[in-house]
């Protein structure tokens, strides 16, 4: 059974070590995001670069208050 607790507490100790290496990732790659608005780089190629969905992006642009891009040209029908 000291077997079954031994990996128990190694797992758990791994689980919270990954956790916070992921929250700082994430992080970064929130500011990552932000800073690629800021110098003019469209959503629609941040998300696609970056992790995060598109509406995802739009509420961090907002909460940052970092203006909405200009609509795109309206296409044509073929």
């Amino acid at each position: 059974m000291a077997d079954e607790r031994d990996a128990l507490t190694a797992a758990t100790r791994q689980y919270e070590q990954t956790e916070v290496a992921h929250e700082s990732a994430r992080q970064q790659a929130i500011q990552a995001v932000l800073d690629a608005l800021r110098v003019g780089i469209g959503p629609a190629e941040v998300e696609r670069l970056s992790p995060f969905s598109g509406a995802y992006i739009r509420k961090l642009a907002r909460e940052n208050g970092i203006p909405a891009a200009p609509p795109g040209p309206k296409r044509t029908s073929a």
